[in-house]
């Protein structure tokens, strides 16, 4: 997951600084392996914890739950890696819904991520052993060696800031950003595989992993767009990815845990793989939109609605059409989601005053029976 800005450049920086004047060789291209005697990403973040440390607080409270979740998963870490880091989990106030860790093994979960996932040990677990991946995959280090091979090799100079923005030297190097992005996507993804058969090794179902992602994707977090220049791949990417990777770690929990509901994070959540929507018009005032969808581990039945508004000027980036609308209204339909592929269709008829209103817009929001989101998937505009 993301670090905020200005954590991530105090980071980054100091360990890129220090990491230059390392005379380590980089024996390597396309896949990085951390020399044996290459420790100087851990000494940097042992260096650099004291100030993180005081930027943050212990978890207590309503986030003690993940400090427990923690000590299982790195029970399941094998002992010669697990002594070698300082595990800890610290809470830091911020808005992002973000999570990360430090090359020397402290986790840092922001207050707004820490209170959505509240205290369901199987979303902490989905959090805490991604970062525990990174930790023990020692990603930094990868990504330093990574990089270092690139600037070797092709000289231009490497974009460390989010590609997502702007910046006047990638004329000179896209290849090489978009090759630093690819691969820091697949750490991503390489985490996230460590990470699901940690947490079935530990008694917390793997499916809380895309539960997790999905809910993340519902409040507009990491919502950008599929781009070569990306650091991290989109939710749609994740789970094209690790389907064969859920399989798995599902299997090696089964048989671990043959006990759902007795495992440390309970039984497994609801989970909604949701399509993106079709739009298809079907007269002058009408468009037929469909979201075809699959569902695990559902006993009963989901709510499925369409909100459709006509909205004046541009919304942001993962803001919700409620609020914004100047004209809407909902459609919903209950389903038991009981087909490997469920598909639920609406009829949208647009008020006679939308088209002086400005641009169409819809999503579409899937529900358990306690009003919870399960997946969102927006159409950003309804054909004319």
């Amino acid at each position: 997951m993301r670090m905020p800005a200005l954590l991530l450049g105090t980071i980054l920086s100091s360990l890129l600084s220090t990491l230059n004047y390392a005379q380590t060789p980089v024996p390597f291209i396309d896949e990085p392996q951390v020399p044996p005697n290459f420790n100087t990403d851990i000494e940097t973040g042992a260096r650099l914890r004291a100030q993180l440390i005081a930027r943050s607080m212990a978890p207590a409270g309503r986030y003690a739950v993940g400090k427990v979740v923690l000590e299982r998963l790195v029970e399941q870490v094998p002992r010669e890696m697990r002594t070698k880091f300082a595990w800890e989990l610290r809470i830091v106030n911020g808005d992002q819904l973000n999570a990360y860790s430090s090359p020397e093994g402290t986790i840092y979960v922001e207050t707004s991520l820490a209170q959505l996932v509240d205290q369901s040990a199987g979303l902490w677990a989905g959090i805490l052993s991604h970062e525990i991946a990174h930790v023990v995959r020692r990603d930094w280090a990868r990504r330093y060696l990574y990089q270092k091979s690139l600037e070797r090799d092709n000289a231009p100079t490497i974009v460390l800031d989010d590609p997502g923005v702007p910046f006047a030297s990638w004329s000179d190097s896209q290849k090489v950003s978009a090759n630093l992005g690819q691969f820091c996507r697949q750490l991503e993804l390489d985490a996230d595989r460590d990470s699901l058969m940690l947490m079935a090794r530990a008694g917390y179902h793997p499916h809380f992993v895309p539960a997790l992602h999905h809910l993340l994707h519902a409040q507009g977090a990491g919502a950008a767009p599929k781009s070569l220049y990306a650091m991290h791949p989109c939710w749609e990417e994740r789970d094209q990815a690790l389907m064969h990777a859920y399989l798995s770690a599902s299997i090696e929990f089964e048989h671990r845990w043959p006990g759902w509901y007795a495992s440390p994070g309970g039984n497994p959540p609801i989970l909604v793989f949701a399509a993106t929507p079709t739009v298809k018009k079907t007269s002058s005032k009408e468009w037929e939109i469909q979201i075809a969808m699959r569902c695990q581990n559902l006993a009963g039945a989901v709510e499925v609605v369409l909100h459709a508004a006509s909205v004046s000027g541009k919304a942001g980036r993962g803001e919700h059409l409620l609020g914004q609308a100047r004209s809407d209204f909902e459609l919903r339909e209950v389903t038991g989601c009981t087909s490997p592929l469920t598909t639920v269709t609406f009829t949208l008829s647009a008020p006679p005053d939308w088209s002086k209103l400005g641009t169409h817009r819809a999503d579409v929001s899937v529900f358990d029976g306690w009003g919870a989101v399960l997946a969102r998937r927006e159409i950003p505009k309804l054909p004319h």
